[in-house]
């Protein structure tokens, strides 16, 4: 059986509750179980969860489905790795430590049988959107982290996924909508990598809406969408990219 990369992006477990997105887990899960089958490698592109913050000796509780998934997938021996999103950009070694998963915090260069990937969850790249850039440096700072530690996880918890839920991607009060190859940001930001680097696919998440966009002859752009609407999944068979819907 040909083997094959798998991408997926933007789970967002845990939004708007727990209880509501349950199904979405459970769906996941079933999905991780069929590819696991032909699996080479399996990329999560990040907001796997809709809020994670690792204290010292804790993390959020819930999600041991897709975590025990996760694990047995790794046990196996097949690569799992992960780039952290907007919404768990909070991630420390947790992963690293207790599922031998690798994490990543920015763009990483990768190549699988002869074409080049760049890869990443996609925020706060490209002109523009200078506000969140602005509130990325302010969250991942140190000194942020360590004074948020001090706020008890019942409380700390609590209080992140009441913001982390007000998004509007999540909620459903902003339509997403392509915006034009002009004003799409990571559209311009892939361009800009081409004048100085080739990369065959550049592969990211965060926009929650499925795209495939040719950039030249030789480079695609591809946006994985998410898993609260479209429920796609990207997926690399040794020749070429494409984007796939999961129908369970």
């Amino acid at each position: 059986m040909a083997k094959k990369i798998y991408f997926a992006s933007d789970q967002h477990l845990g939004a708007p509750t727990a209880e509501a997105s349950f199904p979405r887990e459970q769906k996941f899960v079933a999905w991780l179980d069929i590819v696991k089958q032909d699996a080479e490698a399996i990329f999560l592109l990040g907001d796997l969860f809709d809020f994670w913050f690792e204290y010292k000796t804790v993390v959020p509780k819930g999600f041991v489905r897709v975590l025990g998934k996760l694990a047995e997938i790794r046990d196996s021996g097949i690569p799992i790795y992960f780039f952290v999103g907007n919404h768990d950009l909070w991630m420390h070694d947790y992963f690293e430590k207790e599922l031998n998963i690798p994490v990543y915090h920015d763009n990483q260069t990768f190549t699988f049988h002869g074409k080049s990937f760049l890869i990443g969850h996609g925020d706060g790249k490209g002109p523009g959107d200078k506000g969140y850039k602005r509130m990325k440096k302010v969250f991942t700072h140190p000194v942020s982290k360590w004074v948020y530690r001090w706020l008890h996880p019942d409380l700390g918890v609590k209080l992140a996924q009441y913001l982390s839920v007000k998004n509007k991607l999540i909620s459903g009060e902003a339509d997403v909508k392509f915006l034009g190859e002009e004003n799409e940001w990571l559209v311009q930001y892939c361009k800009r990598k081409l004048q100085t680097q080739h990369y065959d696919y550049f592969v990211f998440g965060h926009r929650h809406l499925p795209m495939t966009i040719t950039l030249n002859e030789q480079s695609t752009y591809i946006n994985l969408g998410d898993w609260i609407g479209y429920f796609t999944y990207g997926v690399f068979d040794g020749a070429q990219m494409t984007l796939e819907k999961f129908e369970l």
